[in-house]
């Protein structure tokens, strides 16, 4: 049985949000929103600020939220299906019994959100408590996007998400115990620490998916494609030394043009447990197909390295020098590379050594500030990337 939402006219919904304006700012005539059980079908409300409202059971099909902050909010049996909330904020918001089927949340913030399921009881005269319902049943994701969104920390137990799009999502941390997740796309995304104790995965895309420590005690895994899963990395000896010392060899061959240590061919090779990165003089270093996944690689110097094929998610790169490197492939998603240098190499005489990011995996990365000058970026994929104040002179794009 489902209870009658109200409807508010443009003036009376204009008055509310002016009000929860005004109580965000700590202003006289404040007032925290309450927009529970209201109808808000299709209403567009782009960049609304409603952190901390109240929408318990609102119903907002199809509306259009864009950028809209819901941090803390309550949203709890709310109607979201069809919704547009690209790069909304839902952070520890409580979205307990939400539907959000077929609902876009790209590049959306639900770090620490509740989406598990529930139900909304409310008071009836003649028949005492009963249980508000909308069309579909309480807590379901079926078909909603969360392509480049993060949902770490959030609650998710058994959750149905079937045929759900969480690819390059971060869901480290996330407990998704006993959820649905038949046929969800979940390539590239990171599960790091994650629970999916009895989940059902079964038919799911897991490609590429990083799955360190993640907990998986009685998940269906039938049929599910793993190809490529990055899981708990080990520490690397080649001829019974440690990773750390040839990394240090390449260094001192760097810095001192060849007359100390000697060049390194580190192809394939995983660096998650080759030690601290930053500010490494690592130029000219050949890692192609090298794992460098969530490295904090901030200020190093990769100048003319081979790094073809390497894996570089979620690394931060920030004010890094990769002039002239070869990122041809690379998977560079949700990566920092604010302020880095992917300019071309001067190698004197007149040549010029270009930066190659063609095929590179971009996705969700942040550009801004950095210099792409003369960089080839054919074929690159771009999506949702943060280049404000990125310095694409002369760069050959298509």
């Amino acid at each position: 049985m489902s209870t009658t939402l109200q409807m508010l006219d443009q003036g009376s919904l204009r008055h509310i949000l002016e009000a929860h304006n005004l109580f965000k700012l700590r202003k006289a005539g404040g007032r925290i929103a309450n927009l529970s059980y209201i109808d808000l079908t299709d209403m567009k409300l782009e960049g609304v600020d409603l952190s901390d409202a109240n929408l318990t059971g609102a119903r907002l099909y199809g509306a259009s939220l864009r950028d809209a902050n819901f941090t803390r909010a309550n949203l709890y049996g709310c109607d979201l299906r069809n919704a547009d909330l690209r790069f909304a904020r839902f952070d520890r918001a409580d979205l307990r019994g939400a539907c959000l089927r077929g609902a876009n949340l790209t590049a959306a913030s639900l770090i620490g959100a509740d989406l598990r399921e529930g139900m909304i009881a409310f008071k009836d005269e003649k028949q005492g408590l009963r249980l508000m319902k909308h069309e579909k049943r309480a807590g379901e994701l079926d078909h909603a996007i969360f392509n480049g969104a993060d949902l770490s920390g959030a609650r998710m137990n058994g959750m149905q998400a079937v045929s759900a799009d969480f690819r390059d999502a971060n869901l480290a941390g996330a407990v998704m115990s006993q959820a649905k997740l038949r046929k969800a796309n979940l390539s590239g995304a990171n599960l790091t620490g994650a629970d999916l104790n009895g989940a059902d995965v079964s038919g799911a895309d897991l490609t590429g998916t990083v799955m360190v420590e993640t907990q998986t005690s009685g998940c269906n895994l039938r049929e599910a494609d793993t190809t490529g899963i990055l899981d708990t990395p080990k520490e690397v000896f080649i001829d019974e030394r440690p990773l750390r010392d040839f990394v240090a060899l390449h260094e001192d061959w760097a810095k001192t043009g060849g007359t100390k240590g000697s060049r390194q061919v580190l192809s394939g090779v995983d660096f998650r447990l080759a030690g601290d990165l930053r500010k490494r003089v690592l130029t000219m270093l050949e890692a192609d197909g090298a794992i460098l996944f969530g490295l904090d690689l901030s200020g190093i110097e990769l100048q003319g390295a081979n790094l073809i094929n390497a894996d570089l998610r979620r690394c931060n790169l920030a004010g890094a020098d990769l002039r002239g490197a070869r990122l041809i492939g690379a998977k560079l998603t949700h990566a920092n590379l604010t302020g880095a240098n992917l300019g071309p190499l001067d190698l004197g005489g007149g040549r010029l050594m270009r930066s190659d990011l063609s095929r590179v995996h971009l996705g969700h990365a942040n550009l801004s500030g950095a210099d792409l000058t003369r960089a080839r970026m054919l074929e690159a994929v771009t999506e949702h990337v943060i280049d404000k104040g990125c310095n694409y002179m002369l760069a050959e794009r298509a």
